[in-house]
């Protein structure tokens, strides 16, 4: 059942779409400096930590004065923070959307209000909001193509037969939906991989490992772990060593992003292999926004390319690790 807050949301989508014309998006005006609305989603993990040094990082350099507010894992709240980033009169609004379509008030309100808006990590729906249209462009890995990634490293370290248990992200969140749909459109390619279980650990590394706890409880006959990212997988190892289990033996853990502490697990022999998926917007949104302002065409998708880490190379690039 949709949360009233999502309905709420879709609703107020429509009444902006009914009201607006089918313009295309704001785009970043030509100044010396800007004043830039950052609204990031949790600052609860080392992914998120290192997506907004991002931005802080680049600032002077971009000639950008950013405004940063933390959303603390509520798509509620994180609506609010934009409206006040949009009250602000800021140039330019750069955000991950916590979940698809929640958002998309937000980002129509900034339409209305003449403020550009780049999404980065995470996208919206496109059937309420379009890059080019409504946004300039989201920022971003293939989320699809990481889920298949995992999988086939789980494929190829299981020898093609397991049962899996998968520990989903936020509920309603692009990169969620789409690592499972990838993950788990390769996983059905291979009749000896079963996925046993499926739910959602919010991104979190302790709901991970509770979540894990109870799903190997619950099943027992569980050989391997697919974690839509490295907090929850690096939750799922704790919580199979509690069992008194070896990860990397009696269970193969897979993720996705690129932390320290995944490449760590790898080197360890607790992980089988992470895809990265980059926090570092900051340099990407820089030049997209002079893009903008110069008047070049901006593709709708500015993809984020992507390699994975596995014992073969975790321990040399083992300071990519964020």
């Amino acid at each position: 059942m949709r949360s009233n807050f999502t309905l709420l949301a879709l609703a107020l989508a429509a009444t902006y779409f009914s009201g607006a014309a089918a313009a295309d998006a704001p785009k970043v005006a030509q100044k010396a400096a800007y004043k830039v609305g950052f609204a990031q989603t949790e600052s609860n993990n080392p992914w998120r930590l290192a997506e907004t040094k991002s931005f802080q990082d680049v600032a002077a350099s971009c000639g950008w004065q950013v405004i940063f507010t933390d959303a603390g894992g509520s798509a509620a709240k994180q609506v609010a923070d934009i409206d006040s980033l949009i009250a602000q009169k800021v140039d330019l609004l750069v955000f991950p959307p916590r979940e698809d379509k929640p958002l998309i008030p937000a980002v129509m309100k900034a339409k209305k209000a003449g403020i550009p808006v780049i999404l980065v990590d995470r996208d919206v729906d496109h059937k309420l909001a379009k890059p080019g249209v409504d946004y300039i462009t989201f920022i971003g890995s293939d989320f699809i193509d990481q889920g298949r990634r995992a999988a086939d490293a789980l494929v190829k370290a299981t020898g093609g037969k397991a049962n899996i248990i998968e520990l989903e992200g936020s509920t309603g969140a692009s990169a969620a939906t789409d690592r499972k749909k990838g993950f788990d459109a390769e996983i059905a390619k291979h009749p000896g991989m079963k996925i046993v279980a499926s739910q959602s650990g919010d991104f979190n590394r302790d709901k991970g490992r509770q979540l894990a706890q109870t799903l190997l409880q619950a099943h027992p006959e569980a050989n391997a772990v697919y974690g839509h990212n490295d907090e929850m997988a690096v939750g799922a190892i704790t919580a199979i060593e509690a069992a008194g289990k070896v990860p990397g033996k009696d269970i193969f853990v897979v993720s996705i992003d690129g932390q320290r502490n995944a490449l760590d697990a790898i080197i360890a022999g607790k992980m089988v292999a992470t895809v990265q998926s980059s926090p570092y917007f900051g340099g990407i949104s820089c030049k997209i926004a002079q893009a903008s302002a110069k008047g070049e065409k901006i593709p709708a998708w500015v993809k984020v390319e992507d390699k994975i880490y596995d014992i073969s190379n975790a321990a040399k690039d083992i300071a990519e690790g964020f």
